[in-house]
């Protein structure tokens, strides 16, 4: 796998869907969640409001680090231009939903590493196309009444119930999930190189 060059790396999230996905390529890492409050934070362009958001998230932890590579990452549902973020109620998890169901949306996710002591720093973002199928309101109602959509963009994880209302992909699975793996293995591998 990747070598890291004695430096540790340190997820700034405490997502635990990131995690999981770190630990399938075999990663060896630490976590230290940002605690940033996203919901201060809003850009209107979403490849801007993903790579704003995990750099800030990757900069507060390497902050706090003398030596290691951090690794920030922000993800969005997008449709029809408007960002979906994480719901604030199960009110707002329902209307989410009903927005999404019979469509076809985009999840953004930026992803930032952050160099200690260099400072360094690489973000890049991807996106996936995600198309639901008509949902009914009682699905809907069953399924966030789970309240597994509380802590997830767009109000749904593709890898929990809510698998049953995708009826296509285009992009990287993983993208959809919050982190997308090729792209991150990619870019940290050519960011240990230049440092």
């Amino acid at each position: 796998m990747v070598n890291l060059n004695g430096k540790k790396l340190i997820l700034a999230s405490a997502s635990p869907r990131r995690a999981q996905l770190l630990k399938l390529i075999g990663m060896e890492f630490e976590i230290i969640d940002s605690k940033m409050n996203e919901r201060d934070e809003s850009y209107i362009i979403p490849e801007v409001h993903v790579l704003e958001l995990a750099q800030k998230k990757a900069q507060k932890v390497a902050e706090n680090i003398s030596n290691g590579v951090v690794v920030g990452a922000d993800t969005i549902v997008v449709l029809n231009g408007e960002i979906l973020g994480k719901p604030a109620s199960s009110k707002e998890a329902h209307a989410m939903l009903r927005k999404l169901s019979g469509r076809t949306h985009i999840v953004y996710t930026g992803i930032a590493l952050v160099d200690k002591p260099s400072g360094k720093m690489l973000s890049d973002y991807e996106r996936t196309q995600v198309t639901f199928r008509d949902l009914g309101d009682e699905e809907i109602a069953r399924y966030v009444a789970t309240e597994s959509p509380m802590d997830k963009a767009g109000a749904y994880g593709i890898q929990d119930q809510s698998a049953v209302f995708v009826t296509a992909i285009s992009g990287c699975f993983y993208n959809v999930m919050g982190f997308p793996l090729a792209k991150f293995y990619a870019r940290l591998q050519s960011f240990l190189i230049s440092n």
